[in-house]
């Protein structure tokens, strides 16, 4: 961006995606890797790349958040605590007396980096990178209580602060995705490939709070059954934190799940019973 330039303007996310203008631009979209692989490279059968970054995208709580300086132009990297909207786009809680956030007001392009944790080699472990654009999210936005709730869900220590005037809500416009999953194991995705399709879905958002809180309050035995008996993780106070169309988000102490549906679900009803069935499948016969 030229020094002195108007700030780009971006417009507040709708919360149905549309495909954007860099999706439908003939040139490469960024972060993809074109020509720069062996022609013999062939990743191994087992690799998913799309379930490997919906993963990451949908756990991971905190990524490095890279924006563009707004005097110089260099990339400017900081850490910022992640949620996630309905569909996946990735949101962040921050103040306007931050450096990242006054670069997102002059220039809305960034990206985050989302890496999974571990023992030995951390390139060993799978990493997520989403570009696009951060558009910010006012207090008098219609879907500010949802994004709100949301992340505060899967962060609730943020409430210390989140009802400062200078703190505010960004959701990340998506336009594609780069994941390197270890040793011959990256892949180009566009944003279709992590986030998750709402259409159809508005009955089941707008009644996800009533059920999460509904879940957490009456059937807390259900959700600790998720955690332990169908994802494998100890004892903890598991939680909701978050329902969708493709899955449910819990939550244990610092520890984050997802729970995956064995098909989407886009209406309560639909929701009520795909509940009913996983919580069947973790008490077994």
């Amino acid at each position: 961006m030229v020094r002195g330039a108007a700030p780009k303007k971006h417009p507040e996310s709708n919360h149905q995606r549309t495909m954007t203008d860099t999706e439908k631009s003939p040139f490469p979209l960024p972060g993809v890797m074109p020509d720069r692989l062996p022609e013999n490279a062939r990743a191994p059968a087992d690799f998913e790349p799309r379930m490997v970054a919906k993963e990451l995208l949908r756990t991971t709580r905190a990524g490095t958040l890279a924006t563009l300086d707004r005097n110089t132009g260099h990339p400017f990297a900081s850490l910022v605590n992640i949620a996630t909207d309905s569909d996946g786009s990735p949101l962040i809680l921050v103040s306007r007396l931050s450096t990242h956030t006054a670069n997102l007001e002059t220039d809305g392009r960034a990206s985050v980096l989302l890496a999974a944790t571990g023992k030995g080699d951390p390139l060993a472990h799978p990493r997520l990178t989403l570009l696009g654009a951060f558009v910010h999210v006012g207090r008098d936005n219609v879907h500010e209580p949802r994004l709100r709730r949301r992340f505060l869900a899967r962060h609730p220590k943020s409430e210390l602060y989140a009802g400062f005037a200078d703190f505010s809500f960004w959701k990340l416009d998506t336009v594609s995705a780069h994941l390197n999953g270890g040793f011959a194991r990256a892949a180009d995705l566009k944003a279709a490939d992590v986030l998750t399709e709402i259409s159809g879905a508005a009955e089941l958002i707008e009644a996800e709070a009533g059920a999460v809180a509904h879940m957490n309050a009456d059937h807390a035995e259900a959700v600790r059954l998720y955690a332990t008996k169908l994802l494998g993780a100890p004892e903890a106070a598991w939680r909701l934190t978050g329902i969708d169309p493709e899955g449910l988000d819990l939550a244990g102490g610092d520890a984050t799940l997802r729970l995956v549906f064995p098909h989407p679900v886009r209406t309560a009803q639909e929701l009520r019973n795909m509940v009913v069935d996983l919580a069947a499948r973790a008490r077994g016969p």
